[in-house]
């Protein structure tokens, strides 16, 4: 499966943004869909998560009450609406797949994923 994430850009804090990734090739519908995200000279960190079936949802802590994700599988798409932005969450933000059925128990990582798609930056002015 291919992703295409979008939506990205510069915005003040305590603005808001939508993210969206495509996906194609395949159907999103069975794969766990989730955000990730790269500030400039750390490592790649767990944003969000959204289950292939049922709705289930994990969030980094950081972001926990800001941030939403949600999948349209007729559109082949999930999002990544952030509400109550800061500085801090400035990085490239990747959406990615995974295939893997496991969920409860599951400390989400990059390695958690099987597909990545190229990042949007996200940039929160002060």
């Amino acid at each position: 499966v291919q992703l295409q994430a979008s939506g990205g850009g510069l915005v003040q804090a305590g603005g808001s943004l939508r993210l969206s990734c495509v996906a194609s090739g395949r159907t999103i519908s069975s794969y766990h869909m989730g955000w990730f995200r790269q500030a400039p000279g750390k490592e790649r960190e767990f944003v969000a998560v959204r289950s292939w079936i049922g709705g289930s949802t994990v969030y980094a802590d950081s972001v926990k009450g800001r941030f939403t994700i949600s999948r349209d599988n007729a559109k082949n798409t999930v999002y990544l609406q952030m509400n109550s932005l800061k500085p801090e969450d400035t990085a490239v933000y990747f959406c990615a797949a995974t295939a893997t059925r496991s969920w409860y128990g599951t400390r989400w990582s990059p390695g958690s994923m099987d597909y990545w798609g190229k990042g949007t930056l996200v940039t929160v002015s002060s």
